[in-house]
C-alpha cells in the first residue's frame, strides 16, 4: 500500500492563473476607486486654493461662501448674487 497522501498539490498554471485574477480584481477595485474620488466635487488642489483664498473670513459661512465663490470665478461659472 502506497501511505503517501495527496495535499492538494496544486500545479504552477494554477497559481500564476489565481494571481493574475487577484491582480485585475485588485486593479479594477483600485481604478473604481479613484475615478469615483475624481468624479466628486472640485479636485483637492482647488478647494486648498479656495480655503487659502477666503482664510481673513471670521465666520465659517462666510468663508463657506467665499470659497464657494472662489471656485465658482476660478471654474468660469456664473454666480449668482444676492
Amino acid at each position: 500500500m502506497n501511505a503517501r497522501l495527496n495535499l492538494g498539490s496544486t500545479s504552477s498554471i494554477m497559481t500564476v492563473a489565481a494571481a493574475a485574477l487577484a491582480a485585475f480584481i485588485a486593479f479594477g477595485i483600485l481604478s473604481t476607486v479613484v475615478s469615483l474620488f475624481q468624479s466628486r466635487g472640485a479636485p483637492m488642489e482647488r478647494l486648498v486654493a479656495a480655503e487659502r483664498a477666503c482664510v481673513s473670513r471670521a465666520y465659517v459661512s462666510e468663508r463657506e461662501a467665499c470659497m464657494k465663490q472662489w471656485l465658482a470665478e476660478s471654474r468660469g461659472a456664473p454666480v449668482a448674487s444676492k
